[in-house]
């Protein structure tokens, strides 16, 4: 008997006994649709932190200075608060130097400094702000779009000036329909109010699902470093700077040559110490972190396809003991024992290649829909649909095979007597 004649033989018996074979399936089915659905939302996770990062630069090098833990005898870490001095700092002159001596490497560096939210009002019209400090390099490190007008310069810093940058999402509360450019914004800092003239008009990019209501979205104000350093009478020197690679650079080398570079700048520093990482370590750290919680969970619904192949093993035994006298009156006609072994494991490869098939409609409509609610794009995993659909099969063979070659294997006077 050939291959088509048992699938159809197969199929014909499946059809006989419609309920027992969706329930033998139903172990399968939520197996490979729990698998595809976990995979399915692990790789839009995936795609959007590593889009993410590519937004943000992976190019970047982030260089932060942070405080000092003493590790006491019994492996306790002993922390201090200590105010930095300037001292403790990145100084204008490291940088200069830093920047001298990797000027083939880099391409340009960001300074930076917070200050705290507030609000922009003018009459009825009020916008959210984040207000930062920054340098001429902001704009390229951080991937600044501008849209109208330009972005602070070395000129503006040396001069202090007040001047702002604001994003196209301010705008469209403070200047509805009017050009922004020359325009004059009061904004609070330090509980005095600061005139600034805005000078650009940058593009601003949705964080996480963008949740709220647009007109309350908080978005930065770009001014001068060296003006909101002038404002709040800060010390100089910087806690953190972010530096672009050049395009086609080794980034890891890049990497470890920076953090030897400040590692040797503060080798006298007891208190305060300088950390280095770049894009590109976070996100390898990122996607190998989620793909091995992805693999972990896959790997528990899994199970279910254990226990769903257990299940194909049981019905097909109770199908070969039902069909007893079939199998003794085929085998008295001269059907050979490889014959009645392929026919019931083609049998149990039916149900699960079907189970299988409908597994991964489900896992994909699953994934696409638990993707969506997460505010990701869905992106189902070929290599993950091939692999559920194969293994599907391989259960089949797997969990068949026993059934099948109990039934191969009967005596066919005593199947012939079976009552």
């Amino acid at each position: 008997m050939d291959l088509i004649e048992n699938s159809l033989l197969a199929l014909s018996g499946l059809r006989a006994n419609k309920m027992r074979t969706v329930l033998t399936m139903l172990g399968i089915i939520i197996g490979i649709s729990s698998v595809i659905t976990i995979v399915t939302i692990g790789n839009s996770v995936n795609q959007s932190v590593a889009k993410s990062m590519s937004d943000i630069g992976a190019n970047k090098i982030e260089i932060a200075i942070s405080q000092n833990y003493v590790i006491d005898e019994n492996g306790n870490y002993n922390y201090e608060y200590i105010e930095q001095t300037e001292n403790d700092m990145i100084s204008e002159e490291m940088i200069m130097k830093y920047q001298k001596e990797f000027i083939d490497q880099i391409d340009s560096i960001s300074l930076k400094k917070e200050l705290d939210s507030t609000k922009v009002t003018d009459k009825d019209k009020y916008a959210n702000v984040s207000v930062i400090g920054v340098n001429d390099g902001y704009a390229e490190v951080e991937n600044i779009k501008i849209l109208q007008g330009r972005f602070v310069t070395k000129k503006d810093m040396e001069h202090k000036k007040k001047l702002a940058v604001v994003s196209d999402k301010f705008i469209q509360n403070m200047f509805p329909n009017e050009s922004p450019i020359g325009k004059e914004i009061a904004i609070p800092i330090n509980k005095e109010t600061n005139y600034f003239t805005i000078i650009g008009v940058y593009e601003y990019k949705v964080q996480g699902s963008g949740t709220g209501a647009e007109r309350d979205l908080s978005t930065s104000v770009f001014l001068p470093i060296t003006t909101v350093k002038q404002i709040t009478h800060t010390v100089d020197g910087y806690t953190q700077m972010s530096v672009n690679g050049k395009a086609g650079m080794d980034m890891d080398q890049l990497t470890n040559d920076t953090k030897q570079y400040f590692a040797n700048l503060f080798e006298k520093n007891e208190n305060f110490k300088p950390e280095v990482y770049s894009m590109k370590e976070m996100l390898d750290e990122m996607n190998g972190m989620l793909k091995n919680i992805t693999v972990a969970i896959s790997a528990i619904a899994g199970i279910s396809l254990l226990v769903g192949g257990i299940g194909v093993m049981n019905i097909m035994m109770v199908s070969i003991t039902e069909r007893t006298r079939e199998i003794g009156t085929r085998k008295a006609l001269g059907a050979q024992n490889s014959a009645i072994l392929m026919q019931f494991i083609i049998e149990a490869m039916i149900i699960c290649l079907l189970g299988g098939v409908i597994g991964v409609i489900l896992g994909i409509g699953g994934g696409m829909l638990g993707a969506k609610l997460m505010g990701y794009p869905a992106i189902p995993s070929v290599a993950a649909i091939l692999v559920a659909v194969g293994f599907s099969m391989l259960i089949g063979v797997f969990f068949g095979y026993y059934p099948a070659n109990k039934a191969a294997k009967m005596n066919t006077i005593d199947a012939l007597r079976y009552e």
